[in-house]
């Protein structure tokens, strides 16, 4: 019974993050999928990217590493579940120093001239790592948005 409560209660705790960017739904969606984009905003703040493999396909992976000005790498990898350009993407979120396996849904809403971007993330095995990643998808929609 209380493996049944925890894993309920991993399964509410979700973030949500919703912006319109004037972008189509097609330049949003390879922004997210391609190496070379993903390197130039996918990290929060004063993080940079140096590394981004995707292997953009149904079952395919990809890596990301982030590195803070200290030179403190994060590792983060997963699988891809769900690949529809440009409306949907779906793939799971890994940090290597980690071993909760969370979920990352993004959907591509076309809205006037732009896009309305929702991301959900879900899956936190506790309320910290839930808050922590509410403040880094902020940080990264503002550096995708200053690129785009």
């Amino acid at each position: 019974m209380a493996t049944a409560a925890k894993q309920e209660q991993t399964s509410t705790r979700r973030v949500q993050v919703r912006r319109v960017f004037e972008a189509s739904p097609e330049r949003l969606f390879r922004a997210w999928t391609t190496p070379e984009d993903l390197k130039r905003w996918h990290a929060p703040g004063a993080l940079t990217t140096p590394l981004a493999e995707v292997d953009l396909r149904v079952g395919g992976t990809y890596r990301i590493h982030m590195v803070e000005p200290s030179g403190k790498e994060h590792r983060v990898s997963g699988t891809y579940r769900t690949v529809e350009p440009p409306r949907r993407l779906v793939y799971t979120w890994k940090w290597e120093d980690d071993p909760t396996e969370t979920v990352v849904t993004l959907e591509f809403l076309p809205k006037g001239k732009g896009t309305e971007l929702v991301l959900t993330h879900e899956g936190f095995a506790s309320e910290e790592r839930r808050a922590s990643h509410e403040q880094g998808w902020t940080a990264i929609f503002d550096k995708l948005g200053a690129q785009l």
